[in-house]
């Protein structure tokens, strides 16, 4: 019932940048958590980085800390994803997942299992 649409995808070389956005359409609640996770081809499912609705709180996977960023707009619904300095190793197809009836406990975050919404993904590709 709920759809999550990701954009901003798309081809850039080692060193750049891109910006992922995903808008959920149900109204999003200080109960909300919001995040990303990727799979490369023949890779296992990986967690991006998340952001609880309630104070604004982030979580990353270790991959990613310093060159990601992840953030919301409530009023709009939204997740962002900030990624500076992309490498070879970060192509991927990108998910936005999300909870919004049960709060998710931070040590579970990182799990995909908790998320009860996904998106379609959106392909991102790096060169080198």
């Amino acid at each position: 019932q709920v759809q999550l649409v990701e954009s901003g995808g798309g081809l850039v070389q080692s060193g750049g940048s891109l910006k992922l956005s995903c808008v959920a359409s149900t109204r999003t609640s200080t109960s909300t958590t919001m995040g990303w996770f990727r799979q490369a081809p023949g890779k296992e499912r990986e967690f991006v980085g998340a952001i609880r609705w309630n104070g604004g709180h982030t979580y990353y996977g270790d991959s990613v800390k310093g060159r990601f960023t992840v953030s919301r707009d409530s009023a709009k619904d939204t997740v962002y994803l900030q990624m500076n300095n992309l490498k070879p190793e970060d192509t991927a197809v990108y998910y936005c997942a999300a909870r919004f009836s049960t709060r998710i406990i931070v040590s579970a975050v990182h799990l995909a299992t908790q998320y009860s919404d996904w998106g379609q993904g959106t392909q991102v590709t790096v060169s080198s």
